[in-house]
């Protein structure tokens, strides 16, 4: 996964609260295995007509969040099923960052595990976000080690995270990651166990 240290991007802004994950990525698509590949399928059934045309007035479809890579929405951001392939969809059509006054729990544990940064602030702050960000010519940076967004106009904000998820995202390490780390003991391991058995 790659590390997020420091990053910077312009925001696309989703004004929708309860956003769920049928939503971001609709159950049909859910037969694949592989990790990516799912950005296509984002928010498809928002984004595309029966006929496969793109919907103008939908957000990501408007020229102004063309190559943007944080998207802003609305509170419980993430509601609904437990499907992993939420964090994959957002992730691989370019969002390592989204930023919500709120996400459900298990979304934004998905997030995390896939080297994607959720990042709560208050409705004050994403509402400010949100009228700044119209147009979609507004950069924010995002410092995750000193756990702040900062944008062009002076704005300032300061987010929470476990300080576990943290090191994790700091470090682009999954669980596997994590587990490798510990290579030498656990062949050492196995490696007496076998002594023991002959």
């Amino acid at each position: 996964m790659e590390p997020i240290i420091i990053y910077t991007g312009r925001m696309a802004v989703m004004d929708r609260k309860n956003v769920d994950t049928d939503q971001i990525i609709p159950k049909q698509f859910l037969k694949r295995i592989e990790r990516s590949g799912f950005g296509q399928y984002l928010f498809y059934n928002w984004r595309y007509d029966e006929q496969g045309n793109e919907r103008p007035d939908f957000e990501l479809n408007q020229p102004e969040n063309k190559g943007t890579s944080i998207l802003l929405a609305g509170e419980n951001f993430g509601c609904g099923s437990s499907r992993e392939h939420a964090p994959w969809s957002l992730l691989d059509f370019g969002f390592p960052i989204v930023i919500a006054p709120s996400f459900a729990d298990i979304f934004k544990s998905n997030c995390m595990k896939n080297g994607m940064l959720p990042i709560a602030l208050t409705e004050a702050e994403v509402d400010y976000l949100m009228t700044a960000a119209a147009g979609g010519k507004y950069e924010l940076s995002v410092d995750l080690p000193n756990q702040k967004v900062s944008g062009q106009d002076g704005f300032e904000a300061h987010f929470d995270i476990h300080p576990y998820w943290k090191k994790m995202l700091v470090n682009g390490w999954d669980e596997i990651s994590i587990t490798l780390q510990y290579d030498e003991k656990i062949t050492e391991y196995e490696n007496s166990k076998q002594r023991l058995s002959i």
